[in-house]
Parts: structure tokens; C-alpha cells; sequence
């Protein structure tokens, strides 16, 4: 069921559970500087010790159903070879991802929308954090108001800035600020909550379904501001791969979870001790002074934390999203040669950086940003739960009355929290769906349309028998030198091979042709990548196999196709690509705006020559028109 790591000596187990701080839990880490704040406000009018323990029962007990027992009690068992994500369950759940499948199935596009959807929080949550952490300043200067956002526009620009100098030397600081920042969570949880006990009765989850079902009418409200406290569950799963389960837990059980509970039901602590305070109770806990000077220069290195983690998550979904053929090429840098997983992707991260600052420039504060948080989490959450429960039946053939019970647990809850969010929808909950709806119009256009292309170019396929009777043809003129064809299908003959002799009446001689294909797995190894086997007269076929968290190297392949015994000499052959130019106006099985669409990303799309790192003056292109 799931993937059984190596076992790690005591200390390198501390290391990985204080590096999950950081990375897994930045998001859900921040979430005490707004959201029991927030929920406070939402409060119906109600006796105020019956509020704040209902609003705290509430919180903790969402916390503790969402992320312990859900994501950490059976969500992240469902590992592909130990690496979690939206993209894990697609693959664990055996869907078609071959060159001519498109995305009609409508589990796929569910897949896919989810996806899309964190696409949505990873715009918001850098704003949401960093602008949360920068208000603190507020409560020392009311004058600093008008500032605040474009002081969190600055540090959101400085951040988005040093993407491409990579994360290596921040991702050292990762784990030591949030551990500092869950001990300090704690601290002054601990401090306040002593001076009122009471609280503690929020434990009963009686308060908090108590104030729901004695006021209805703001219990969609309530529980719209209450998801702010578990935004960045989907990041345990997400982030699996990086650290394991068993890392991820202990981070959870001995750090996160015991600084978040106490510092939320020392904030409910506060406000029963200062019934008629009204600044955010999370900045108060720190009292006047120096101590709320540190506690606001701490929030702001968490919130960048949160950020960037999100950040990073982003850059990897869209990878492993190119690499299953639901995304065009983009440009991938990797900043650390020793850590394949910490990569680069401008265009990513330009996109990225000029949404946040306009979401913070347009909606100014906290309070305004939160009608536009919830939806695309919420919404993530309940694709996470039927997708899940497609692999409990399909791959791990669990019983209906197994796994329906408990799949139906999941999303009563999951549907609960969705639906109490689409009441934002009109002040802000438009932002990430839009933002989600046109992404997954993208991936949606990219692999209909390549499966249309597959179809047209290796529909009525030259056969490697035929191919053969052309190389041994006289009027072919056999050179000296090798020569890499590309090939999209594993089986298929390349039109940039057939318009070469056409057009020159010779051929290599030896002749490679190579596709590369992408496995349902996160990465293969490097002794398992290559596939190759001789067709005749010296042309070979070689298929190289990769993960959707790899990345695609021709040259080293084609060093281990020269180790198998094959007359090449990478740096000197010729590689030959096909040069796709999309016209409109086709039969293709597309709508027209699709059509178009896919022009352009064709257009605009990474050539294939850059993505695979190839010397660009072993290159040639063949133009190959193509009617959608």
C-alpha cells in the first residue's frame, strides 16, 4: 500500500522532521495571524465566553479531523513509490496518459481541476501571509496603515526576486525559523492561557457544534472562516515525497500541532481576559514593547517561509505536469546540482509574482483578501477525498462497505467546508476559481491537441519494415556519421526522417530514433531509462523512461545508447526535430477558441531542442505544417 523507505539513523529522522517544519507546514504555520481572529469577527451575537469557546472547538477540532486523522491517518498511505500529490493519485488510479488519450474522462478532468486549483492558492497564500504578518505593525502605528500593503508588495518582490539564485541557502533557514516560530507559538499560548483556564473546555467538540446549530444563520459564515486554520493540509500530502509519512508526522505531533493548539486557545484566552480589546489577539499575546517588535519581525520570516514553500510547490506542479503531457514546455532551471527536486521556471515565477502584488494592491487588507481564501483549498480537498477513494477501490481493491464509510466521512466534511465558501464567490472566491478555470482550459487544450497531432502525424505510420527498405534503397546514399531523430510515439517513424531523404537522398549511417516517455512513477532509475533495440541496417530505436518529477537529459542518454555498443558519438551526431506550425481550420475533434489557443502555446512553447539540453549547433529543424 505504501512505500517503505530506508531506514534513517536517529539523527538524519530529527534533521528531515525539522526540515518538514519549514516546508510542509509553512502554510498552515502562519494561519494564527488571521484566522482565529477572523472567526472571532464572524461570531453571531452571543454570550462572549459561549463565542470563544465555540469558535476555538471549531478550529482545533478541524485541525485535528483534517490533517491528523485524514492527511496523516490515510490520505498519505496512498504513496506513488513514496511521492504524494494530486498528480499520485492520477497515476495510482491507472488513467490513460498515452500520446493520442485526451481528457475526456471526467475523473481525469476532476484530477485536473484539482490541480488547477492549487495553482489559485499559490497565489493567494504568499499574499495572504506576508500582508498578515505586515498589519502586526499596525498595532504599534496606526499612521503605518496606508503602507502596509506596499510594504508587503516590497518584501512579496524581493522574494519572487531571488527565485532564480534558487533555495538552497533559504531552505537552510527553513526548519530552524519554523521551529522557533512554533516554540514561540507555544510560549505565548502557554503565557496567556495559564492566566484563563477556561478555554480549555473548547476540547469538547460539543462548544463548537453547539454554536453552529443554535445559529444557522451564520454557520456558513463561521465555517468559512474556520478553513483558514487548516489551509495547507493538501501540502502534507503534496510534499510527501520530500521528507516521508513517518518524518512528516513527527514534525506534526511534536512541533506544528502543539504550537498551533496552544497559541490559538491562548489568543481565545486573551480576548476572555480583555473582553473589550480589538486588535488581533495573535499580535497581542506578545504584549507592547520589544516583545511585539520581534514578534512581527518573526511572523514576516514565517509568512516568507509559508511563501516560498508554496512558491516551490508551484514550480513542481507544473513540472510534473509538463512531463504528463497536460502542460507546453517551459523553461526549467535547476539551482542545486546535488537536489534535483529545487528548480526554477521563470515564466512560473513572473506569472506568479505579478498576480500576488496584484491581489495585495487590489484587495489592501486581510480582512478583504479572506473573502477571496478558502475556495480553491477547500475545493482541492474534495478532489483529494474522490480521487482517494478511487484508489482504495481500483488499486488497493478495498470492499464498498470498506471504503465508502469512510470516503463518505471525508467528504460530508470536505463538502461542508466547500460549500460554506461559495458565498465569497461574488466579493473574491471569483479569483482563484478564474485563475483555476483558466489553467485548466490550458491543460485541457495542450493534451487534446497533442493526441490530434499523434493522430496526424503517426496515424498512417511508415513501418520499421518499410523504413528499413528505404535505407537499403539504391537511390539513398548511406553517409558517414550518426543521427538522432526525435520521435513522439515509441513506434512511430519521424516526418523530419522521411523529409530528410526525400528532400536529400541520403541517410546517415547510423540512424537513432528516439522518444522519450514518461512513466507513472516520480522518477526511474537511471540504470532503467534507456530502452534500446536495433530495427536493421543501422538504424536503432532507443526509448528513454523518466519520471513526472525528472527531467528529460538527451545527452547523458545518449552517452548510455553509445555504452550499449551503438557506432555514436553524442557530441558530434545531428539531432533532428520536427518544427510543428499549427493552422486552424481543420477537422481536428476541437473547439475553435481551442484551436487557437493551441497555436499560440504551440507558438510560445519551449522548442523541444532547448527542453531536452541539447547543444543548440547539433541541431536541425524541419518546419511541419499542421491543420487542427
Amino acid at each position: 500500500m505504501s512505500h517503505q523507505p530506508t531506514p534513517l539513523s536517529r539523527g538524519a529522522q530529527i534533521a528531515l522532521s525539522i526540515g518538514a517544519l519549514g516546508v510542509v507546514f509553512g502554510d498552515i504555520g502562519t494561519s494564527p495571524l488571521y484566522a482565529l481572529n477572523e472567526t472571532l469577527r464572524t461570531l453571531p451575537p452571543v454570550e462572549r465566553i459561549e463565542g470563544v469557546l465555540g469558535a476555538l472547538s471549531l478550529v482545533f477540532w478541524a485541525l485535528t479531523f483534517e490533517v491528523s486523522f485524514k492527511y496523516l491517518g490515510f490520505i498519505m498511505r496512498a504513496d506513488n513509490r513514496g511521492e504524494g500529490g494530486i498528480f499520485a493519485l492520477l497515476a495510482l488510479s491507472h488513467t490513460d496518459r498515452s500520446p493520442t488519450s485526451r481528457t475526456g474522462s471526467w475523473f481525469t478532468l476532476l484530477i485536473l481541476f484539482g490541480a488547477a486549483l492549487l495553482y489559485g492558492d499559490g497565489v493567494i497564500t504568499p499574499a495572504i501571509s506576508v500582508l498578515g504578518a505586515v498589519e502586526g505593525l499596525k498595532d504599534i502605528d496606526s499612521h503605518i496603515g496606508p503602507a502596509v500593503p506596499l510594504i508587503a508588495c516590497i518584501i512579496l518582490g524581493a522574494l519572487f526576486w531571488v527565485q532564480h539564485k534558487g533555495t538552497r541557502i533559504i531552505g537552510r533557514l527553513f526548519g530552524p525559523v519554523m521551529l522557533v516560530w512554533f516554540a514561540a507559538l507555544a510560549v505565548l499560548g502557554v503565557w496567556n492561557l495559564v492566566q484563563q483556564p477556561v478555554v480549555l473546555h473548547a476540547l469538547n467538540p460539543l462548544h463548537g457544534l453547539r454554536l453552529l446549530a443554535t445559529h444557522p444563520l451564520h454557520a456558513t459564515k463561521l465555517l468559512g472562516v474556520v478553513i483558514l486554520a487548516i489551509t495547507g493540509a493538501e501540502a502534507l500530502y503534496a510534499d510527501m515525497g520530500h521528507f516521508g509519512r513517518k518524518a512528516i508526522a513527527r514534525a506534526w505531533y511534536f512541533g506544528a500541532f502543539p504550537g498551533l493548539a496552544l497559541c490559538y486557545f491562548g489568543q481565545g484566552a486573551y480576548v476572555l481576559l480583555h473582553p473589550e480589546a480589538t486588535e488581533n489577539p495573535f499580535f497581542a499575546l506578545a504584549g507592547h514593547g520589544a516583545g511585539r517588535y520581534v514578534l512581527i519581525l518573526l511572523s514576516t520570516m514565517a509568512a516568507i517561509v509559508a511563501s516560498q514553500a508554496l512558491i516551490s510547490g508551484t514550480y513542481s506542479l507544473t513540472r510534473q505536469a509538463i512531463q504528463l503531457g497536460y502542460f507546453p514546455r517551459l523553461q526549467v532551471r535547476h539551482t542545486n546540482a546535488e537536489l534535483v527536486g529545487q528548480i526554477y521556471l521563470p515564466f512560473v515565477n513572473t506569472t506568479l509574482a505579478i498576480l500576488t502584488i496584484a491581489v495585495v494592491l487590489y484587495f489592501q487588507t486581510v480582512e478583504r483578501l479572506i473573502t477571496a481564501y478558502g475556495v480553491a483549498v477547500t475545493g482541492t480537498m474534495v478532489v483529494t477525498t474522490l480521487a482517494f477513494y478511487r484508489v482504495t477501490r481500483m488499486r488497493w481493491k478495498w470492499k464498498l462497505w470498506h471504503a465508502l464509510p469512510l470516503c463518505a466521512v471525508f467528504f460530508l466534511f470536505d463538502l461542508g467546508f466547500f460549500v460554506s465558501n461559495l458565498h465569497k464567490f461574488v466579493e473574491g472566491g471569483w479569483l482563484p476559481l478564474a485563475i483555476a478555470l483558466g489553467v485548466l482550459a490550458v491543460m485541457h487544450t495542450w493534451k487534446t491537441g497533442r493526441a490530434e497531432i499523434y493522430q496526424r502525424v503517426y496515424g498512417n505510420n511508415v513501418t520499421e519494415t518499410e523504413l528499413t527498405s528505404i535505407a537499403r534503397s539504391k537511390h539513398v546514399t548511406r553517409v558517414s556519421g550518426a543521427a538522432v531523430f526525435m520521435v513522439g510515439s515509441p513506434t512511430g517513424t519521424p516526418i523530419a526522417l522521411l523529409h530528410h531523404v526525400k528532400a536529400n537522398r541520403a541517410l546517415h549511417q547510423t540512424v537513432v530514433l528516439l522518444s522519450i516517455a514518461t512513466e507513472e512513477v516520480p522518477s526511474v532509475p537511471e540504470a532503467e531509462q534507456l530502452t534500446l533495440y536495433e530495427i536493421g541496417e543501422g538504424i536503432w530505436r532507443a526509448v528513454g523512461h523518466y519520471g513526472y518529477m525528472q527531467s528529460p537529459d538527451v545527452s547523458a542518454l545518449m552517452e548510455q545508447v553509445r555504452g550499449r555498443g551503438v557506432d555514436i558519438n553524442p557530441t558530434a551526431a545531428t539531432y533532428f526535430f520536427n518544427r510543428e506550425m499549427i493552422i486552424s481550420g481543420g477537422s481536428a475533434r476541437m473547439w475553435e477558441w481551442q484551436k487557437s489557443l493551441y497555436a499560440f502555446l504551440s507558438r510560445n512553447a519551449r522548442p523541444a531542442k532547448d527542453y531536452y539540453r541539447i547543444t543548440p549547433s547539433q541541431i536541425i529543424e524541419i518546419g511541419l505544417p499542421l491543420q487542427l
